[in-house]
């Protein structure tokens, strides 16, 4: 009985790959980045999602239901290390890591399946209170 609590308690304690994923569709090229503290796990629900068709991003789930689960791969885009003295890598690293690899690779329209980022504001000159010359 203590070896199975041993197992337990040691499978608790491990401490899962953390990073960034990738779906990709072989045919056009499309991709889907995502980030997860538990590499394995995220995968896993990727894969799930879209055969069960339950994806949230319905355009990939379209296209899952269309060109098949052959036409896919799900993998480990990049592996994030935990920062020096931690066991875990921060949420926050892992959000901006993926912000950089979207912002980089922009995979939005004909590239993937994101959504393209909001158009950026031109930047204007202060409104104030206008002051007369003497």
């Amino acid at each position: 009985m203590n070896d199975r609590k041993d197992l337990i308690r040691a499978y608790k304690e491990t401490v899962q790959p953390a990073g960034i994923y990738v779906v990709r569709n072989s045919v056009d090229g499309k991709l889907l980045l995502g980030a997860s503290r538990n590499l394995p796990a995220g995968l896993n629900g990727q894969r799930a999602q879209l055969r069960f068709g339950g994806h949230r991003n319905r355009a990939l789930q379209a296209d899952w239901n269309r060109l098949g689960e052959d036409a896919f791969v799900i993998e480990v885009y990049e592996e994030l290390k935990p920062a020096a003295g931690s066991r875990e890598v921060r949420q926050e690293d892992l959000e901006a890591l993926l912000a950089l690899l979207i912002a980089d690779l922009r995979p939005w329209d004909e590239r993937g399946y994101h959504a393209p980022p909001p158009p950026q504001p031109s930047p204007q000159l202060p409104i104030g209170p206008v002051y007369a010359h003497p």
